[in-house]
């Protein structure tokens, strides 16, 4: 019984941080990150402040910033999903945790999702004290994007797909473990550009306007800390720094392209089981997907709705990674315990 509602659990809990994401990204898009200037109420407030009175009282309790629904709203919002999410979570690591010592009880994953989302919730009350600093926005995203991967990770382990990989496609583990890490620093670049308020620095494709190089400050550019600015909404950075960031992000996607491109290679050719085939199409898909909603946030001026689906489709990019690495793993798992019974 356990087992089932750990599974479950699992599935609910990656639907979850589906959304989650999808509303930290509107969030952050929307210019709704400081909605609410407090953690983890808004304006003094457990819910959301509607009435006229208790918009008065938030007004006077925070005059410098006036409330506004339309930002407050998508912040609390995402709070309540984010909130739930790491229920979620904590009903996993009790679970894991009255199975330990069993084989198939995950409790060092669980553990791990359980500190990450605890370091999460951290995260997301000094996205709001920092007033949106770039370098915890940036972490703030990288740490959706490891929860979703841990789930990701956590599911294969609990199903057990079929684990029938062409060894060819075991010899490619230290390309897709690369390709990862690749995935993992354009996914930070990708929120440092956000963050940094750069996505409409370059309008032009492939990299940028022409003569570019010559109009980048990349040392202001990927300066982390030590701004010490009262507010980081809507930017702090100049104009050559966000240029920097942008082609940075630009030249990082072309990289990418190619290296999943040499991975997709390998597995159409070697890909003999049904489970391989169907995350070699994932990774297709996504990675066509994600180009074109790339090309569109420059050609149309950074579209609410595109900018948000680019976060999400990244996301199941590098999942689709993780997924399979992970496949291979429990694959050379279970090898191993067959040779040694």
């Amino acid at each position: 019984m356990n087992n089932k509602t750990q599974k479950r659990l699992t599935l609910i809990a990656l639907s979850f941080v589906v959304v989650v994401i999808g509303l930290g990204a509107f969030t952050r898009l929307a210019d709704a990150g400081l909605g609410c200037p407090d953690w983890p109420g808004c304006y003094g407030f457990v819910g959301i402040p509607l009435k006229s009175e208790t918009i008065a009282k938030a007004n006077q309790a925070f005059p410098e910033q006036p409330y506004e629904l339309h930002k407050a709203w998508p912040e609390m919002v995402h709070r309540y999903f984010a909130g739930t999410l790491g229920l979620l979570v904590l009903g996993l690591f009790v679970l894991a945790f009255k199975k330990r010592g069993q084989r198939d009880a995950c409790l060092k994953l669980s553990s791990a999702l359980l500190v990450l989302i605890i370091f999460q919730a951290a995260l997301g009350a000094w996205t709001v004290t920092e007033k949106l600093h770039p370098s915890v926005v940036m972490g703030h995203l990288l740490g959706g994007f490891a929860t979703f991967s841990l789930l990701v990770m956590l599911a294969i382990r609990l199903y057990q797909p079929s684990l029938n990989v062409a060894p060819g496609i075991i010899r490619s583990k230290s390309l897709i473990s690369l390709a990862i890490i690749a995935v993992v620093f354009q996914i930070a670049l990708g929120g440092w550009t956000s963050a940094n308020y750069a996505a409409l620095a370059c309008k032009d494709l492939p990299i940028c306007f022409d003569g570019w190089t010559q109009y980048t400050n990349f040392s202001e550019g990927f300066q982390f800390w030590g701004h010490g600015a009262e507010t980081y909404q809507y930017g702090v950075m100049s104009n050559e720094a966000k240029v920097a960031i942008h082609a940075s992000h630009r030249i990082g996607a072309m990289i990418i392209t190619a290296l999943i491109l040499t991975i997709l290679w390998i597995l159409f050719r070697r890909a003999q089981t049904r489970i391989v085939k169907q995350f070699a199409g994932l990774l297709t898909l996504t990675l066509a997907i994600q180009i074109t909603l790339g090309v569109i946030n420059v050609t149309f001026d950074l579209p609410l709705a595109n900018a948000v689906a680019h976060n999400l489709v990244a996301a199941f990019l590098l999942i689709s990674l993780v997924g399979l690495r992970t496949l291979i793993w429990v694959s050379e798992n279970k090898k191993m315990e067959s040779i040694n019974v």
